[in-house]
Formats: C-alpha cells, structure tokens, sequence
C-alpha cells in the first residue's frame, strides 16, 4: 500500500510524501522546507530514504543536501541537470524507470518550465489509479512559467500529461488555484466546468483546504493551456497570463 502526505511549505509551495507501507520506503518528492519536511516524517514515524528532484529551482532543491545528510537518502533528479541540483546520486531521463518498494516509478520530461524539468508517474497509487508529482509543469488551471523552455516545450509536456489514465491524480508544487482560476475564466469565459469548479475551489480555500491533487480528466475540462490546440496558442495564453 502506498500512502502520499500532502502538507504546505514555505509561502505557497506543497510538500509531499510517499510512503510504501510493506518495505517503509520513504520518498520526498521535491524539498522545499526541510524542517517541515522533518515534522511530518516524525509525526507519521516514517525514515526518509529517498529524495525525487522534478527540477532544480531552490524552492525544490534547497533542504536537499541537509536531508540527505540527516538521513542518508538518496537523491534522483534530472540527469542532464546535474550540474544544478544539489547531491543527486541518481540522474534519472525521461522515458526511464525504477522500484520504490515494490512499485515502479516511470520519469516523463517535461521541458517548459526549465529545459530539464521531470515528473514522477506512480501508476499503482491510489489503487491503480495512479499518482504524478508535477512540479511545476502544470498547476490547477494553470501551467509554470516558461523560464527557458518554448511554448512548443509546454504544448508537449502538457500533451504527455494529458495521455496518462484520466483518473491519474496529479500532485501540483504550489497553491495557486484561485488566481488561475480567475486569469482562465478570462480565456473560457462560459466553460461550464470552469465556472462550477471555481465555486469548488473557493469553498475549499476559505477553509483553508488545498485544491491539490487534481486529475488528468478535470484539467482536460478546465485548464486552458492543457485545452490549447497548439503551441503557438500556449504561447498566448502564457504570456497573457504573464501579464495579467
């Protein structure tokens, strides 16, 4: 059985782990608050022993090195970003996989945000219906900022998303629901679904509840750079939303 804490860091970023409950392995996937990070694997008596990087920005690296020296965990992360990602021991590409417990863990790239970005697809989670740490590839709504890669990068990132299971639950690195929410109803303005699950998220925020995870299928309904029918049309969106 594999069991995912989700739990809030720093200003608005989420941290989340993964605990397979018949071996104990323990991964962190991203470190954005170390303490935090502690807590909760002291809170839950868990032994941390792995580290998943999705990309090498400090709110995703930056307990890194102390984790790793705490615990001895591991580190996996983009292997072509070496250079940038503090302690990685496993350089991982896409289209590669490799055992957590007894569970496989498939690398997708995802350029866009950076050039290297990766997620981690567990397809046995949630009992078969699978589980993807994103980083900062796509965001309720939303998509991450293009710091170096195109938009033809994130229309095919955003595509390699879109194909996984429709029910596959997708863990987003940061809360930033509502005000994509409010950038997309620009660009959809009488999509039906929008409209429904703004109401939805703003009832979980005012209770101070996250909006992450999501799922494949509601994205395909409700984000407008997962909708766009090009990468040129992403490109669009990004920079409108960059204004905005």
């Amino acid at each position: 059985m594999l069991i995912i804490k989700l739990f809030p860091c720093l200003m608005d970023n989420y941290g989340f782990l993964i605990h397979d409950s018949e071996t104990g392995a323990t991964a962190t996937i991203d470190t954005p608050e170390a303490a935090k990070i502690n807590a909760v694997l002291a809170e839950e008596g868990w032994t941390l022993s792995e580290i998943w990087n999705t990309h090498h920005h400090f709110d995703h690296v930056g307990g890194n090195l102390e984790l790793a020296a705490q615990h001895g965990a591991i580190i996996r992360g983009p292997a072509d970003d070496a250079g940038r990602i503090a302690g990685l021991t496993h350089g991982v590409s896409g289209g590669e996989s490799f055992l957590f417990g007894g569970h496989e863990v498939r690398v997708i790239k995802t350029p866009g945000h950076t050039t290297s970005h990766i997620i981690f697809h567990v397809p046995s989670a949630h009992d078969g219906q699978g589980a993807a740490f994103v980083g900062d590839t796509i965001f309720v709504m939303g998509c991450g900022r293009l710091f170096e890669g195109t938009p033809e990068d994130m229309f095919e990132s955003m595509a390699k998303i879109a194909a996984l299971p429709a029910s596959t639950k997708l863990y987003c690195a940061h809360e930033y629901t509502l005000s994509n929410g409010k950038f997309a109803l620009t660009i959809e303005p009488e999509n039906a679904d929008l409209i429904a699950y703004m109401d939805t998220a703003k009832a979980l925020r005012s209770k101070g509840l996250p909006t992450v995870p999501t799922s494949v299928a509601q994205e395909a309904k409700i984000n407008p750079f997962m909708r766009a029918a090009s990468g040129s049309r992403l490109g669009e969106i990004r920079k409108a939303k960059d204004n905005f």
